[in-house]
């Protein structure tokens, strides 16, 4: 068989980046273009951006041209800002080409939702809907991934919240309808600018709390995978550390430790979800994820409050972005699961 043609929109971003060291070593994959912004220069190699790739790519990144993105591969991977995706998949799409985004631009089904949390209208709201375009949490859509053409690649906070609180939520233990969670993450979260991290020098910094766009696709699967309604309150804060994330939650619960991590056994089996462990009793580390496609959730459970304390970690980067994005994208073609990412 053939390798799979495969093309990066957005190669000089942190999760371009780590696409690129992760596709690497994907035996069923040669990258055949690197594109940066439209604004993009000057065509540069590479390993002048990323010395690391130097004698095991020898590629240019190029500046962004829609037609060029198209003819060169079969699937194309857009790790572009939020409101840039939307432009580019319609094409890409008749065109016949595979597409996982790793944006925001087609997390949300209500076209209504991007202006108050996206900042911008759709401009192809008609693809939001279309069955072809799958929310890409890969423990949860396998099936519908593997037919898919057009992947919504969850965000961070998203995954790490969605694989923490979904079993408890299928197994009908959630009393209420509300979720506490307090999230930390690396500051490459919010993409690569010089400045933030420069700010974010022996810095703990709260942002966009209660009004984090991964809220609405949180509640919005919750709702899709289980029929619940959902209130969130989120507080996002970023770390003074480069990459790794731990969300955790506080969610009300009568059941028993003994029935939650049944529930977690049933939804999270080594076969079905290779990538997820579950403990009881003990929490999970940044150190155990980062530069892993893992996430590790941690369970302890307060019997007099009734409450279960979730926490979830993963490498924001990897899981939450480029390693989840590569685990749809072998599922869409029939791959192992864990090529390229074990």
């Amino acid at each position: 068989m053939p390798p799979i043609r495969v093309a990066i929109a957005g190669a000089t971003g942190y999760a371009g980046e780590e696409l690129i060291r992760l596709l690497l070593n994907h035996q069923h994959v040669r990258l055949t273009y690197l594109a940066a912004s439209a604004k993009w220069e000057r065509s540069t190699s590479v390993s002048e951006v990323f010395p690391r790739f130097a004698g095991r790519l020898d590629l240019p990144i190029e500046s962004l041209d829609p037609a060029r993105l198209a003819a060169s591969a079969d699937a194309v991977f857009l790790a572009l800002p939020h409101g840039e995706s939307m432009r580019l998949v319609p094409s890409l799409l008749k065109a016949g080409k595979r597409v996982i985004d790793l944006a925001g631009d087609f997390r949300l089904r209500d076209p209504s939702l991007y202006p108050q949390w996206y900042a911008f209208d759709h401009a192809a709201a008609e693809w939001l809907s279309r069955p072809e375009v799958v929310y890409g949490l890969s423990e949860f859509h396998r099936e519908e991934i593997q037919r898919a053409k057009l992947i919504a690649n969850p965000g961070c906070y998203a995954t790490s919240v969605l694989l923490a609180c979904l079993p408890l939520f299928a197994a009908k233990l959630v009393e209420g309808d509300q979720i506490l969670v307090d999230a930390k993450s690396g500051f490459s979260g919010a993409g690569r600018k010089p400045e933030l991290a420069a700010d974010m020098a022996e810095n703990l910094r709260p942002y966009k709390v209660n009004h984090h766009q991964h809220m609405p696709e949180i509640t919005q699967e919750i709702h899709q995978m289980t029929g619940r309604t959902s209130r969130m309150a989120f507080v996002p804060q970023a770390l003074s550390i480069e990459r790794g994330l731990i969300s955790t939650l506080f969610i009300k619960t009568r059941a028993p430790l003994e029935a939650v991590a049944e529930a977690y056994r049933v939804c999270y089996t080594p076969e079905g979800a290779p990538f997820v462990t579950v403990r009881v009793g003990s929490f999970p580390q940044l150190r155990d994820v980062v530069e892993t496609n893992d996430c590790q959730i941690g369970l302890s459970y307060d019997a007099a409050m009734e409450l279960l304390i979730v926490m979830s970690a993963l490498d924001n980067l990897t899981k939450g972005a480029a390693g989840q994005a590569i685990q749809n994208f072998n599922l869409m073609h029939g791959f192992p699961e864990t090529t390229a990412l074990r």
